[in-house]
């Protein structure tokens, strides 16, 4: 067989890849922007990750998140400082509320993946790949807005044009193979998965444009995702959230095939051990 790599993106100090687009982002602001402050939506991850952007630029970040977020992500944003509102249960719903506060209190959007500096952020993770893996063959990101994938799919495509790019999506949230079938993003009526991470009901324009013609999409199940976020804790030694999972559960399955050094990003790990315990009574 094929060697076959982690890329550990869990070991960020806000536990997922989102700070790399987040500080990106926050850099690139103007001096007035950073004096009045910064906003997203999100359900965890990258609202922690413009935490803490923010609080190394000392600015005030609002991160709007749904009611139903994870107790340890919601955590994670006020353990840097963040301000949480909470609003529904869809990204929609987030969205909505994030651009009212936004104009009210003038604070300047960031979003969680559709915008140009959050996908160059994410595109490090693919620069570093390369240049950590210069043979890599094949490169198997999670994918729920696209931001991280049209990131790692811009830089392996500069710097590695022959690699395979394959983006992992729950059955229960395929809107970036849906987007491939139609041609553009396509709105799915709802999304459900335990990898939270990976559920806006569309992916991006601006993320889905890097991403067409250059990458394919793959499924994986629930109990095939939770099967993989348990062995990677119990076999690997890695505190993998679900999301950050699917990848390592495409190759356990035999849903990908390695044909050469193969990479896995791992993109979070922010899971306790309730969601670890929860993920046992999937499995059973």
């Amino acid at each position: 067989g094929f060697p076959v790599f982690l890329k550990l993106e869990n070991e960020h100090a806000t536990g997922a890849f989102k700070m790399r687009g987040a500080l990106t982002a926050v850099r690139r602001l103007t001096a007035e922007q950073r004096s009045a402050g910064v906003l997203t939506y999100s359900s965890g991850n990258h609202g922690q990750a413009l935490a803490f952007a923010a609080k190394r630029m000392g600015i005030r970040a609002v991160v709007v998140m749904p009611e139903t977020a994870p107790a340890t992500k919601v955590e994670g944003v006020k353990r840097w400082g963040g301000e949480t509102v909470f609003a529904g249960t869809t990204s929609e719903d987030r969205y909505a509320r994030g651009l009212e506060i936004a104009e009210a209190e003038g604070l300047t959007v960031i979003p969680p993946f559709d915008h140009p500096d959050i996908i160059a952020g994410q595109g490090t993770t693919g620069l570093e790949i390369v240049e950590q893996l210069p043979e890599v063959s094949h490169v198997v990101f999670p994918v729920g807005g696209c931001g991280l994938a049209a990131g790692v799919t811009t830089a392996l495509t500069s710097l590695r044009p022959e690699a395979r790019l394959t983006g992992v999506e729950p059955e229960g949230a395929a809107a970036f193979g849906a987007a491939l079938d139609a041609g553009h993003p396509v709105r799915l009526e709802k999304t459900q998965s335990i990898a939270d991470g990976l559920l806006p009901l569309s992916v991006g324009t601006i993320t889905f444009n890097h991403l067409r013609g250059r990458a394919d999409a793959v499924t994986v199940s629930e109990a095939a995702i939770a099967r993989a976020t348990l062995w990677l804790r119990s076999e690997a030694g890695v505190l993998a959230e679900p999301s950050g999972a699917v990848t390592t559960a495409a190759i356990r399955t035999g849903t990908i095939q390695p044909k050469g050094p193969t990479v896995l990003i791992v993109s979070g790990g922010n899971a306790d051990e309730k969601v670890l315990k929860d993920l046992a009574y999937v499995v059973a």
